[in-house]
């Protein structure tokens, strides 16, 4: 068994997670990637022309490490360590995904119909894209952080509003996949 080339056991992955948890809730920090945006736009100026850019984004500097830290790891994760595997997902699944027109489903990592480059080249899904991003991007202001911002760093630190947005996140979730996804496709 090349061990390399496997995921990171539950077992050892989700006691790293609440280690680091535990570490920045004793130097006071809050996780999240939705945050990242505001500071690097707050760094490049955004500041001088809207009110909500301003703050002392060099605080946040240690959780743009994190960002970019997480880019780098996915990108050693899926060219150096992942040896070309794709997930094994449940063949009923796969039979679903393709009834929808994703003809790679079980075979490539990502749905290249949505992460594919060919995206690029259709109305529809330069739409979708769009469409998406705004949803997130609105949602996560809304929400008051993204869904590892809340689900990681605010129910590990019993936050009753991160509660409230991880139900409404798997709600959210839930209805897309359910109700909406099979509209769009």
């Amino acid at each position: 068994m090349d061990l390399i080339n496997q995921p990171i056991p539950w077992y050892i992955a989700g006691p790293l997670i609440a280690i680091t948890m535990l570490l920045l809730l004793l130097v006071g920090k809050n996780f999240g990637m939705s945050s990242n945006l505001r500071t690097m736009c707050t760094a490049l100026g955004a500041d001088k022309t809207c009110d909500f850019f301003c703050f002392d984004w060099k605080g946040q500097r240690w959780n743009l490490l994190v960002m970019f830290g997480t880019v780098i790891g996915g990108f050693i994760a899926v060219h150096y360590l992942s040896g070309g595997n794709t997930p094994e997902i449940n063949p009923e699944a796969i039979n679903n995904l393709k009834s929808l027109g994703f003809e790679s489903a079980g075979s490539s990592y990502l749905p290249l119909e949505l992460f594919g480059t060919s995206v690029f080249s259709s109305v529809k899904g330069i739409f979708i894209l769009l469409t998406g991003g705004l949803l997130v991007g609105f949602g996560a202001r809304y929400a008051g952080g993204c869904t590892s911002g809340h689900a990681i760093s605010g129910l590990s630190n019993l936050q009753l509003p991160s509660l409230t947005a991880v139900i409404g996140f798997f709600i959210g979730g839930l209805a897309m996949v359910h109700l909406i996804f099979p509209l769009i496709f």
